[in-house]
């Protein structure tokens, strides 16, 4: 088999480094957007030949543009997106800050949206592509003090139909996946903090987080997140095009 070429942003951490992980165990090539060029070059160095990164600010139409460019003018081709930039902020509705607003909808869904828009044309042209965003189970549902989190990730199903729909007859599959508790440093970060301005405990912290409870009273592991999607990368799944898949152990 080919060995695609792989894109995936926000790639240096929790979930984005078990992505990139899954699919170099499988041969395919591997390019490393994020915004922390030491990170960068740290990861690259230590996956090897079959990856390489830069700096690529998703927020950024230029650092789009020109890095879509360059990956097409190195490799020729973009076989697989994988949109998994994200952050989080926590506040009520009139608490929150408009910067911190704009800046979790510009990473989350503007910048799948210019992600999609550059790797678009090669996909249509190559008449093949996969791309595969990672949406949240608060793509579905909501809870409180994550407005602009749940937002984006409500938009990022949406866009993940219209693109599905636009890509289908140039053999391009679009689909979602909804992590639901993955212990990654963001979530981490959220435990840490609700320890820190309310006293709570992990336990009480991941009650908090995890709403309503998930069925199987349990983080979700990262790699868990990467197996799925792989496997919407793979030939395996051609059929499956617009899907919002949770992985969430029953939440």
């Amino acid at each position: 088999m080919t060995p695609k070429v792989v894109l995936v942003t926000g790639a240096t951490g929790g979930l984005g480094s078990a992505i990139v992980e899954k699919f170099i165990a499988q041969g395919d090539f591997v390019y490393l957007l994020d915004l922390d060029e030491k990170r960068i070059d740290e990861a690259v160095n230590h996956y090897g030949s079959q990856t390489s990164g830069f700096v690529l600010d998703v927020r950024s139409e230029e650092s789009v543009a020109n890095g879509i460019a360059r990956i097409i003018a190195e490799k020729g081709k973009i076989d697989v997106l994988v949109n998994n930039a994200g952050l989080q902020h926590r506040d009520k509705v009139e608490d929150f800050p408009l910067e911190k607003w704009q800046l979790l909808i510009d990473v989350m869904l503007t910048g799948v949206f210019l992600m999609t828009k550059y790797v678009f044309p090669h996909m249509k042209e190559a008449r093949y592509g996969r791309i595969i965003n990672i949406s949240s189970v608060h793509g579905k549902m909501a809870s409180p003090e994550k407005a602009a989190y749940v937002a984006a990730k409500h938009g990022v199903i949406g866009l993940t139909d219209v693109t599905g729909i636009e890509g289908a007859s140039f053999g391009i599959t679009v689909n979602a996946v909804c992590p639901g508790a993955v212990k990654t440093p963001l979530l981490v970060k959220q435990l840490e903090d609700l320890n820190k301005s309310e006293g709570l405990t992990e336990s009480e912290a991941l009650s908090r987080i995890v709403y309503p409870r998930q069925a199987m009273n349990r983080f979700i592991e990262a790699e868990e997140i990467a197996d799925t999607v792989v496997f919407l990368a793979s030939e395996a799944a051609k059929a499956i095009t617009m899907e919002h898949i949770k992985v969430a152990g029953g939440m």
